[in-house]
């Protein structure tokens, strides 16, 4: 019983680790969006990087 409390707990504890990384994420590529339009002009990779990550950021 003692291990099956343990258990959940753990289940419990990793689900709001992953939903604080994936909440992490998210940020970390909004500021790296935001950084990406306030430049101006881009290069071409930046322009791709840009649009990849507007279509993610939608999609989510």
């Amino acid at each position: 019983m003692g291990e099956e409390k343990a258990m959940k707990e753990f289940e419990t504890m990793w689900s709001i680790r992953q939903q604080d990384l994936d909440k992490k994420e998210r940020l970390s590529k909004m500021r790296l969006l935001d950084s990406l339009i306030a430049k101006e002009p881009l290069v071409e990779y930046e322009e791709a990087l840009k649009k990849k990550l507007i279509n993610e950021l939608l999609l989510s």
